[in-house]
């Protein structure tokens, strides 16, 4: 078996470079609904600062990613300027276009039967697969096949945030930060750092730091699915079949 787990970061288009139509499709919904004009600047920024979680608006600025059995990761990371390779523990960060990661993405992922994510199935692989065809890329893999592990006949995705809240069974459905905090693994948060800094982090052109953030996002998804993949895995049978 080889096992990658990856992630994503993202940021949005700038609000004041969409044209008229755009922002107006955007936000026609706060005329109708904001009750007054504090409720409806709340909810005009709400719309500008989530670009970046909408392919359409947005576009991927890192993709991290980590082969388990060779223990080996790679970042690939936007930059405005041509930067060096850097080793980072177990990571080499790489500056690349995001056409360039995404060509880089979908051919390594050829070599790979199964796909670790948090919360992959509802954001990062739909963004991936849609920002590639954006590019005029044609994904390799599909790892949006079947929800449900026994439904998936080619590569498997388990996404962790799936497994560990039964499919959205759990009333709530935590964050990465929550469960790595409950099983004693550092947070990507841990240096100050969380995905909602990533936009800022782009316009102020530190692009190393994002890179970095992305490491710890997919180092503390790999430790999650480690203990996952322990303690809370459906058992093989005999057959090398598997209940799921």
């Amino acid at each position: 078996m080889a096992t990658l787990i990856f992630d994503i970061e993202t940021v949005g288009e700038e609000w004041g470079g969409l044209d008229e139509t755009t922002q107006h499709v955007l936000t026609r919904w706060i005329d109708r609904t904001a009750k007054n004009k504090e409720e409806h600047a709340a909810h005009l920024k709400d719309v500008q600062e989530g670009l970046g979680f909408s392919p359409l608006t947005g576009e991927i600025v890192a993709i991290g990613l980590y082969d388990l059995e060779r223990r080996q990761g790679v970042v690939y990371y936007q930059s405005d300027s041509e930067v060096a390779d850097e080793e980072i523990g177990d990571y080499v960060l790489k500056c690349r276009s995001e056409k360039e990661m995404l060509e880089d993405f979908w051919e390594g992922a050829k070599e790979y039967d199964t796909f670790v994510t948090f919360n992959g199935r509802g954001f990062d692989v739909p963004f991936l697969n849609l920002r590639s065809a954006v590019q005029g890329i044609r994904p390799s893999v599909d790892l949006m096949q079947g929800r449900y592990l026994y439904q998936q006949r080619g590569v498997k995705h388990i996404d962790l945030q799936d497994q560990l809240t039964y499919y959205g069974a759990m009333m709530r459905r935590p964050s990465l930060h929550l469960f790595c905090r409950a099983f004693g693994i550092e947070s990507p948060k841990a240096e100050g750092v969380a995905g909602d800094d990533v936009a800022e982090l782009f316009r102020e052109k530190k692009f190393r730091d994002i890179a970095a953030y992305n490491a710890r996002d997919v180092i503390a998804t790999t430790a999650l699915y480690t203990r996952w993949k322990e303690y809370l895995a459906p058992e093989e049978r005999d057959d090398h079949s598997t209940f799921y």
